[in-house]
Formats: C-alpha cells, sequence, structure tokens
C-alpha cells in the first residue's frame, strides 16, 4: 500500500504479508515458535489471530456450555436481542457474546478470549527471532456500521495509540480531540490478508518500525475507553439498573443543561387524561439552597419535639438531611393536579389523586435515571413531602404544586455499591 502523497512522519510504503503454512494450533503449543522461520526482520509488526493464542493457551470450552461460557466471560451484559447478546468482558471489550466463539475451531466447542491478551502478546513478542511489536487481534461489530473488522485486543512491544491533541492541522486548526488507533488500524489491514476462510491466522505489517519499542508498553489498555468517558457505556439492558442512590458527592460543579435534559426525560412520563403533571424547581442558587434547608430543618425538630423525641434523638435525625446539605445541586419535583377530574364522592376522587402521584412517581424515576445516563449521581429525600407550605414559601410556588421530596445531585465521589440480589419471581403473583 502506496500513500500518493508524503506526510511527515507517515511512512510512505506499508506492506501487509500473510504468514502461510501454521497449520492446526493444539492446546500447548509455542506461537512464537511457529513464527521462527516467517522471516520476520527487526521492525516488524506480528498480528496474531486471538484464536490460535486462544487454542494454545487452552481457551477451549466444549460447546453445550456456551451459554455459561458467555455468562462467565460477561462483565455486564450491555445489549440484548434473541440469541443476540453483546456483553463486557472482564478486560473491559464490549463485544458480541463476550468473545466466545464457535468459528475456526472443532466441531463441539467453542473458544474463549485469551485470559489476558496483552501478556499473551508480551510472551510471544520475547519468543520472536526479532525485535518486533505484537498484536493478539480479534473481530469486532461497531456501533453504527455494518460489517466487522478486526482490532487489537492485546499489544506489545508498539505504540498503540498516536495523540494529536494540542497540535495543529495544515491549516493551522488546533487539534482538540485526534487520537489515532494505530493498533486497531494494524489488525484491521492485517485482516485483509488473513480472513475467517483462508487459514491465515498470522500477518506480517512492515513498515512502521517507527512505532515499535524496546519494551512492552502499554497494552492495550489506552485503547479502553473507560467507563466515565464512554458517552454509550450504558446498553438498553443497564439503563434503568445504572440509577444508584449517591449519597457522597464529589466537590465538582453540576451542568445545569445535563439536568435539564433530565427533566426533558422526565415530562416523557405517562399521565393520566394526556396532562403533565410534573414540575421540576432547579434550585441552582446557593443562597436558596441554604434558606430552603434551614426551614426544611426547623420545621422538621419543631415536628419531632412534638412527637416527644429528646434533642439527642432529634439531633441524630436531622443529621440525616446532610445528604442534601452537602449536595452541590438540588431539584424539587411538584405534582400539579391541572386537568385532573372532579367526582361526587371521595372514593373516585382519592383514587384520582393516586393516578396522579403515580405519574409523577413515573416523571421522578426517568428524571433520575436520565441523570445516571449523564454520568450524575442522586439520592430522592421525601423531606419536602412532611413541609409542604414552607417549601412552597421559601420557593415562592403557587399553592396548587405539591413538592413531592427533594433530588441530591452530584457527581459520587465514589463508584456506587453493588445492589443487594433479588429475585423477580419473589414479586410476582401469576393468576
Amino acid at each position: 500500500m502506496t500513500s500518493p502523497l508524503a506526510t511527515p512522519g507517515v511512512p510512505r510504503r506499508v506492506e501487509v504479508i500473510a504468514v502461510e503454512g501454521i497449520g492446526e494450533v493444539r492446546p500447548g503449543d509455542d506461537v512464537a515458535g511457529l513464527l521462527q522461520d516467517a522471516g520476520l526482520r527487526d521492525g516488524d509488526i506480528v498480528v496474531v489471530t486471538s484464536k490460535i493464542v486462544s487454542k494454545a493457551e487452552g481457551r477451549v470450552r466444549q460447546a453445550p456450555d456456551r451459554i455459561q461460557a458467555i455468562e462467565d466471560e460477561s462483565e455486564r451484559v450491555v445489549a440484548r436481542r434473541g440469541d443476540t447478546v453483546i456483553s463486557q468482558t472482564r478486560h473491559g471489550f464490549v463485544m458480541a457474546a463476550a468473545g466466545v466463539d464457535a468459528s475456526n475451531t472443532e466441531p463441539g466447542t467453542v473458544l474463549l478470549l485469551p485470559e489476558d491478551p496483552d501478556a499473551s502478546a508480551e510472551r510471544i513478542r520475547k519468543g520472536l527471532p526479532a525485535r518486533t511489536g505484537v498484536i493478539v487481534s480479534d473481530t469486532f461489530g461497531r456501533p453504527w456500521r455494518n460489517g466487522l473488522t478486526d482490532v487489537a485486543i492485546g499489544v506489545a512491544g508498539m505504540r498503540p495509540l498516536d495523540d494529536f491533541r494540542g497540535s495543529s492541522d495544515g491549516y493551522g486548526n488546533a487539534l482538540n480531540a485526534t487520537v489515532t488507533a494505530l493498533a486497531d488500524e494494524i489488525a484491521g489491514a492485517a485482516e485483509l490478508v488473513k480472513g475467517k476462510l483462508s487459514g491465515v491466522p498470522v500477518a506480517i505489517v512492515r513498515g512502521l518500525a517507527h512505532l515499535v519499542t524496546d519494551d512492552a508498553g502499554p497494552g492495550v489498555r489506552p485503547l479502553v475507553r473507560a467507563a466515565d468517558d464512554d458517552l454509550f457505556r450504558f446498553g438498553s439492558r443497564d439503563v434503568v439498573f445504572a440509577r444508584r442512590t449517591i449519597r457522597e458527592f464529589a466537590d465538582r460543579p453540576v451542568d445545569g443543561d445535563a439536568v435539564r435534559r433530565a427533566v426533558a426525560a422526565g415530562i416523557a412520563a405517562p399521565a393520566p387524561h394526556h396532562t403533565t403533571p410534573w414540575r421540576f424547581v432547579l434550585v441552582e442558587s446557593p443562597e436558596t439552597r441554604t434558606k430552603l434547608l434551614d426551614a426544611m430543618r426547623d420545621a422538621w425538630i419543631e415536628d419531632l419535639r412534638g412527637d416527644g423525641f429528646t434533642e439527642q434523638s432529634i439531633a441524630k435525625r436531622v443529621k440525616r438531611g446532610d445528604v442534601l446539605r452537602k449536595a452541590p445541586y438540588l431539584v424539587v419535583p411538584c405534582l400539579v393536579m391541572e386537568g385532573s377530574h372532579t367526582y361526587r364522592d371521595e372514593r373516585r376522587n382519592a383514587s384520582e389523586r393516586e393516578m396522579f402521584i403515580v405519574a409523577t412517581g413515573a416523571g421522578v424515576e426517568n428524571f433520575l435515571i436520565q441523570l445516571a445516563v449523564e454520568g450524575l449521581g442522586s439520592a430522592w429525600v421525601s423531606s419536602t413531602m412532611f413541609c409542604r407550605p414552607v417549601v412552597r414559601e421559601v420557593l415562592d410556588l403557587p399553592g396548587s404544586w405539591d413538592p413531592m421530596g427533594c433530588v441530591a445531585v452530584g457527581h459520587a465521589a465514589a463508584p456506587p455499591r453493588d445492589r443487594a440480589p433479588r429475585d423477580p419471581a419473589d414479586f410476582i403473583v401469576t393468576r
């Protein structure tokens, strides 16, 4: 492959060479030993399909266990449609079936990904007779694109990325987001001479010696986007479960636009009679927040004293409100009954209000889930429901608005704890 234009730092010519004659790889085989006569030169990059690495490392399982194998290899299921499962592996890769593959293996068996692809690449590199880089590749699908391509799942002895951020292009434009996935580009190029049906599991890429390093290098990790930086980290299966109650927040400001996007999700909830029973009060002023929380605290203390609690017990209970005081941002969801029906009996009037309360709860749940999608933590605290007149007065709200709790919003100070497992069968009654 030859580029018609010469760009500084970019080679004029890159060759991709198939390594033929390797034959069937068995558990215990030395992959590097199989490449001793491949004609390697210093500066070459060797791309090895993960299947032969898995075979050599004994990562083979009987096919009847495929479903269990996918579950075992999955850190989380991102999406599922019919028999198709997209999951995140323990390595951090998001891919079909956690990389469990039934192709190019003996009938009745499936292949698992190498346990540690970077370590596999480094073992191969150390065993080769030349100073080379090594990529272990596997086939991935891509969001929004049809077709598959090979990418790097293990890297050793080469620079996996080129980071151009902070530099300028030929027109003087600043490059703010340009990071080139070199190892993935090379893996894809190598697949052009390998392919699933050719029986060629290894290719040599020649002409990129400037990427080869003397040590193992950082491996594949720089290519795996961190969950906090991944705008699409939640698959359809994950979204609802992404919401967790967060009670400790980092000292980081909250993007008000992100909160407003969460409100847009909240008002997409179902409601009776085609009404819009939700209102969201965004408490963005520090002075207003302090005034609101002080007034709510005073009302709470007055109620507790009236109930006969000791001052020590009152202080302990009031401390529970610290989650709101320490949160960088507060939202007060409110219920409005505009558009509700009035009946001649209290039974139906009570049911009408309950319908609107359920709709408000649905709106708040939508709001909380979207906050999680935006990377924000939240805690829905019921405090405002116990002192609605106070909240209305401090926030200058209409008398028809019923505050339905207060939502603390912020960036989680630490990853949320896993939920205690719940069996849906415990909550289902079939008739």
